[in-house]
């Protein structure tokens, strides 16, 4: 890895750092960072993998109250980095990030717990009108969220090659597989997961529809996508095109009968002044 590479691999791990605070680019999410980092080290094909595998088993991480979920942009980013450059395999990459993943946990709640103290130092410049202050305020919060992640990166990527892979191979086959095994439960809980929230009974069809692809076709993941994008746009234009053409049979329908009801108090009313 050169210099250019870490440069790039510390500036993707302080986005992810901040990500997991702003949560609106999911910069965090392992598909994002693994795919990222395995980019920039010229070794796309496992950064992808390493990031669906990991995000499988991080579908279910969530924080609820004050409990905090296991950090997955440390996890991401250290294991991405620990399994390119040692050229280790996926399970490997799962038994390196969980207790990265636990230690990024407790490094969130540390930095969080300082972070306190520039919101009421935020809270004090409001009452003082001081917006730049304030707005400083933020920028050092997201500065620690991000060196939060870029220090431990860097630390590890300051580590030789053989003493990280002496350390990999010290790890017994059984903790590698078991964890390995263990992933690939969660990743079937995380696909569970996923049709539990896609359990819409009008669009099954179309769930079943893929496996039957999938079963007797000799489709990749690019012709899956690209066939799923074409039935989502026939789906939406069929709905709307047949929603407005209800709209507009329903609007002619109303506008002939309050012709034929206004004609009818017409009639009415000729009738009362003949009489």
């Amino acid at each position: 890895m050169n210099i250019i590479q870490g440069i790039l691999v510390l500036l993707v791990a302080g986005i992810a750092g901040v990500g997991s605070v702003l949560d609106e680019g999911q910069t965090h999410r392992p598909l994002v960072a693994c795919t990222l980092v395995g980019l920039i080290l010229g070794n796309l094909n496992m950064g992808i993998i390493l990031g669906g595998t990991l995000e499988m088993m991080a579908l279910g991480w969530m924080n609820v109250g004050l409990a905090m979920a296991p950090d997955t942009a440390l996890a991401s980013i250290v294991s991405t980095l620990l399994v390119i450059n040692t050229h280790a395999n996926i399970g490997e990459g799962i038994a390196i990030a969980v207790p990265l993943a636990a230690a990024g946990q407790a490094l969130t709640i540390f930095v969080r717990t300082i972070v306190v103290f520039f919101v009421h130092k935020g809270d004090d410049f409001a009452k003082k009108g001081n917006y730049r202050a304030i707005e400083w305020m933020h920028v050092i919060s997201m500065g620690l969220q991000a060196l939060r992640v870029m220090v431990p990166t860097a630390i590890v990527m300051m580590i030789s090659t053989s003493a990280v892979e002496a350390g990999l191979k010290a790890i017994p086959t059984v903790i590698t597989g078991g964890l390995q095994i263990a992933g690939g439960i969660i990743v079937v809980v995380g696909y569970a997961m996923v049709i539990n929230m896609m359990d819409v009974p009008h669009l099954k069809p179309f769930f079943y529809l893929g496996f039957l692809f999938a079963a007797f076709t000799n489709f990749n993941l690019v012709g899956f996508g690209g066939l799923g994008l074409i039935f989502a746009l026939l789906y939406i234009q069929l709905k709307y095109n047949n929603n407005n053409g209800n709209n507009h049979h329903s609007s002619g329908t109303s506008e002939k009968l309050a012709t034929a009801s206004a004609s009818n108090s017409d009639d009415d009313l000729d009738d009362d002044l003949d009489d």
